[in-house]
């Protein structure tokens, strides 16, 4: 059970299934050093009814409801794209503050998952993480 959150008087439940998404596309050059298929991360979310996107990009951050059937299984496509996709269980039970570091998809993931290691700072070394974390060490 997801605990719910308030928003202006609203009481909105947490999305339903997270995954962390890992790519290899990048135009940036400077990413061109990290581990091939794993330049980039960025969140999938499905609250049952909708899949929403959580993208941060060097340049900005892209959050999106995507406009797909119900049917449609977002994680499968991105994996027929060449993705790697890890299920992943965000844990807010930490009631510090996460240690400052510099902003990168890598950290936004982690806040967003509630994870606070300073020595994950790579996407390679956040799917490792992940994945051994995984009661279910399944991918996707």
């Amino acid at each position: 059970m997801t605990a719910p959150t308030t928003l202006q008087n609203e009481t909105v439940e947490s999305p339903k299934k997270t995954w962390v998404v890992f790519s290899g596309n990048s135009e940036l050059k400077i990413l061109r050093f990290l581990k091939k298929g794993f330049q980039h991360c960025f969140v999938v979310f499905n609250d049952g009814d909708h899949w929403i996107t959580f993208d941060p990009l060097s340049h900005y951050t892209e959050i999106v409801s995507q406009k797909l059937p119900l049917s449609f299984d977002l994680t499968e496509w991105l994996t027929s794209q060449g993705h790697k996709i890890l299920p992943a269980t965000p844990n807010h039970k930490k009631l510090k503050p996460a240690p400052l570091m510099p902003f990168t998809c890598v950290e936004a993931v982690k806040r967003i998952l509630g994870i606070h290691s300073r020595f994950i700072i790579t996407p390679y070394q956040l799917y490792k993480f992940i994945n051994s974390s995984n009661h279910i060490k399944k991918e996707y």
